[in-house]
């Protein structure tokens, strides 16, 4: 562990600060999972499914709330955070990105606060709402913190390690949700809402004691805080050489990138940066065209409905898996790089979620009411097993990486609008998916009641991910964000991404734009 800490390049400073900052930032990433991962369980809870209830009963006489009422209690989260994340962009580039995780904590304590006080459907959905738009917000503006004080040889493990909470805050919920299942009054689901309360103050008393990022103070014009910014987190005097030098790269890059003008949310669609808004948009929504969502917000339920007595006992294995998979995923994004990391977990999830597919399909059937019955019961084993081998291929690849790699593709100047936008994105498909589900899935009228065909949906979008992968993905491991810059306006095509090794620094290119001969090229001339 202490060699994977190590930085590979001799420099100047201290990297063990800007490690611990990134990690404690990431600590968002468990109000994420957390919200998003109890509401499962709750909504599989006795005693919840009797007091929500608007008269509807299931196909085993039981009082529960209809197909609607779930796909809206479940989706409307991601209505919200689809909302917060768009709102990061603004509210990340005028208070801040410190500022602004606490901000959204604090929406985000609204939305429990009603979710805890609901006793009837309008209150709760409230409730899920505007901590949706809190974690919406966190959801852009964590990587976004991430990235911008992470070292270059630790970034991919840093912002991966937002989505090893994620799974952390999903088996967190898991745990809970199994602990207070079978208490007979509120606080079978008051218990773990309330909960969500520590996450956010926890966040908050954090990010009032780090630094701003010194990007942003680059971005705004204050170089003397991010001086200090930076010496905060690199360990190093204000004066000294090496820090100097990277805040003049920092500062540099920004103003090679006003000198082609202001960047708009329309700018974004233009020119070299719409292939990358295209790319993070399309591997943010990909990820959730995996299917992962479905097994964390309807899990619980569906194994309920496929004939397990011990569901909940399945979604916290499931569960472990995820977060204990997430390990390997952080050390081979910086080992092996994104592209390996991302093409062989598509394939993992591929293989596995047509597998599930097919021994669902063919070991169960239905009777008159809808009721699942089981044909075989090693099949139905063999299937959990196989659901644990796309959340173990999904949480070391697809889950930490796509967040790595929508956190550094894009220029300072776009950077919050353009991860906002891809983010936003993720969101709108969670939300997609949330609320089709149910319909899809679920036995009576009006309902697909696809039940297990449901994984052959997820597997056709998981071999799309393999090609998209292929073509799409630029390597840009071991890369400063400014140089990943230089790597999309020389590099064409991804396939030849892998490899490439950067020329010229930005402050090289600002001499150059002034007249002034970079030390390089005099270097060559006297030679």
């Amino acid at each position: 562990m202490g060699l994977m800490f190590k930085n590979p390049e001799p420099s100047a400073g201290k990297s063990w600060a800007a490690i611990l900052i990134g990690l404690f930032v990431a600590f968002g990433g468990i109000l994420f999972g957390y919200d998003t991962g109890t509401i499962s369980g709750i909504t599989a809870m006795d005693y919840w499914q009797n007091l929500f209830s608007t008269g509807f009963r299931d196909t085993t006489g039981h009082l529960n709330i209809t197909s609607s009422q779930k796909s809206e209690i479940v989706s409307i989260l991601s209505a919200g955070t689809f909302f917060g994340s768009l709102g990061a962009a603004p509210v990340g580039d005028s208070i801040g990105r410190r500022y602004g995780l606490i901000a959204s904590c604090g929406v985000f304590c609204v939305g429990v606060a009603l979710q805890t006080a609901a006793t009837k459907i309008p209150i709760f959905v409230a409730g899920r709402f505007f901590a949706g738009l809190g974690v919406g917000l966190l959801s852009a503006l964590v990587p976004l913190y991430q990235s911008e004080t992470a070292p270059k040889w630790i970034r991919g493990l840093i912002v991966g390690s937002y989505q090893l909470a994620i799974t952390i805050g999903l088996l967190l919920a898991s745990i809970v949700d199994n602990a207070t299942a079978d208490r007979q009054d509120t606080g079978s689901y008051r218990i773990p809402i309330a909960i969500q309360f520590a996450w956010a103050i926890v966040l908050v008393t954090g990010m009032f004691i780090l630094p701003e990022t010194p990007r942003f103070m680059i971005k705004k014009d204050r170089h003397s805080d991010a001086i200090k910014s930076l010496s905060k987190i690199r360990r190093l005097p204000q004066d000294h050489g090496a820090l100097l030098d990277e805040l003049a790269e920092i500062q540099a890059n920004h103003e090679y990138e006003l000198s082609l003008g202001k960047a708009s949310y329309l700018d974004c669609f233009r020119g070299g940066m719409l292939k990358r808004l295209l790319t993070g948009c399309a591997l943010q929504g990909l990820q959730q065209l995996t299917g992962i969502n479905f097994i964390f917000y309807y899990g619980t339920q569906f194994f309920k409905n496929s004939g397990f007595s011990n569901s909940f006992t399945i979604s916290l294995i499931t569960n472990c898996v995820n977060t204990a998979s997430t390990f390997p995923g952080l050390y081979a994004i910086d080992k092996w790089g994104r592209r390996p990391v991302l093409l062989w977990g598509a394939v993992g999830m591929c293989v596995s979620q047509f597998l599930v597919a097919i021994l669902g399909t063919t070991t169960t059937s239905q009777d008159a009411e809808g009721n699942i019955i089981v044909h075989n019961v090693a099949a139905q084993k063999a299937a959990i097993a196989f659901i644990c081998i796309f959340i173990a291929s999904f949480a070391a690849s697809w889950g930490p990486v796509a967040w790595v790699v929508t956190g550094e593709i894009y220029p300072l100047k776009f950077r919050a609008k353009a991860l906002s936008m891809t983010t936003a994105t993720n969101w709108l498909l969670n939300w997609a998916i949330a609320y089709m589900t149910p319909y899809l899935v679920d036995y009576g009228p009006g309902n697909a009641n696809l039940q297990s065909k449901i994984f052959f949906i997820w597997g056709g979008c998981c071999f799309i991910c393999i090609a998209f992968v292929y073509f799409f993905i630029y390597e840009t491991k071991n890369l400063t964000l400014e140089q990943v810059d230089e790597l999309y306006n020389e590099v064409p095509s991804a396939r030849q991404s892998v490899g490439w090794k950067p020329t010229i620094t930005f402050t090289e290119i600002q001499e150059a734009a002034v007249g002034e001969k970079p030390e390089k090229a005099q270097h060559e001339e006297e030679a």
